[in-house]
């Protein structure tokens, strides 16, 4: 079966509480359980595994705690996300890069060469650039991404200890109450909401639910636009729990348009380009670590009138 390999080498370390995996290739087999033993053993003798200085990994290469082992990600099809990323900002430091919708921030799953952090390195040729944070595949909007990876803890730490100030933007439906209130010209607009709960993992595992305890997520929400049915929401994010504004938005019953994962998990399905969610990861302001420097980056914003002409479907 023809397969597609990753540009660039992916990488893992290896532990030092490992006693039980005498060989490389072990190791591999019985860390990466989704893989199947012989597509590692494969990869190992056409030469797709290595050590830190480029010389091939064998099958009976002996297991060293705290050497990095370097390899392709393959995967069968790998399908071309149709809309193009954008760089916002760009120092001898970072990059600000807009991601599109769909297109995933780093190599995962069944995208390897169709993510930001790879299209990145190919268009401005440095191999070194690393990502500072994450954003869902879905969600579209700003990621910073730093030139150097030894630099790359002090850009985290922004996000880490909230001295990164992060605006998103949302379109959902109104509640009835607010869309009987829109209809009668009653609505009085901005709308303010702090929503504060406990998100745990959810089953299954990819997805998050609230539950009972004490809070650990925080955001500041905004109704500042409202046409027809829908609402256009300013989310302001203080924690950074997976999903936590997608939840915090159905906990107010208005889930995100074509959110395919609340309320209700959607089956899986191939990505269809005319339901992008409607979540954008709007501006980020902060001060450079390294340079000093005083940043406010903002992107384009969306637009509840794409929804009112069927510019874009709804789920």
């Amino acid at each position: 079966m023809a397969t597609v390999r990753a540009t660039y080498a992916s990488h893992i370390v290896l532990p030092e509480n490992v006693t039980d995996k005498p060989t490389v290739c072990s190791f591999l087999i019985g860390h990466f359980k989704q893989i199947d033993a012989t597509v590692w053993q494969q990869r190992i003798i056409d030469g797709k595994v290595h050590w830190r200085d480029g010389s091939l990994i064998t099958l009976d290469c002996a297991f060293i705690p705290r050497e990095r082992v370097y390899y392709y990600r393959e995967v069968a099809v790998e399908k071309k996300i149709p809309f193009p990323e954008k760089i916002m900002y760009e120092d001898d430091h970072i990059i600000i890069a807009y991601k599109p919708h769909f297109l995933a921030v780093s190599p995962s799953g069944q995208f390897i060469n169709e993510c930001l952090v790879n299209r990145l390195r190919i268009k401005t040729g440095i191999d070194t650039l690393v990502t500072a944070h994450r954003l869902d595949r879905a969600t579209a909007g700003l990621m910073l991404l730093s030139k150097h990876p030894e630099q790359r803890h002090l850009y985290h730490d922004l996000f880490k200890y909230a001295n990164i100030t992060k605006h998103y933007q949302a379109i959902a439906r109104l509640t009835p109450e607010l869309y009987q209130q829109q209809q009668q010209a009653e609505l009085v607009l901005p709308l303010h909401w702090t929503v504060k709960n406990n998100i745990v993992k959810g089953e299954p595992s990819f997805t998050m639910k609230i539950a009972d305890g004490e809070a650990n997520s925080h955001s500041e929400i905004e109704l500042i636009a409202a046409k027809g049915e829908f609402g256009l929401f300013r989310l302001s994010p203080i924690t950074g729990k997976t999903h936590q504004l997608r939840l915090h938005m159905n906990s107010l019953g208005m889930p995100l348009v074509n959110d395919r994962l609340y309320p209700i998990l959607l089956d899986r399905c191939d990505d269809n380009f005319k339901q992008p969610l409607q979540l954008l990861a709007q501006q980020l302001e902060f001060t450079d670590p390294v340079t000093g420097i005083e940043h406010n980056i903002v992107t384009k914003t969306l637009d509840i009138d794409t929804l009112m002409d069927k510019t874009i479907d709804i789920i």
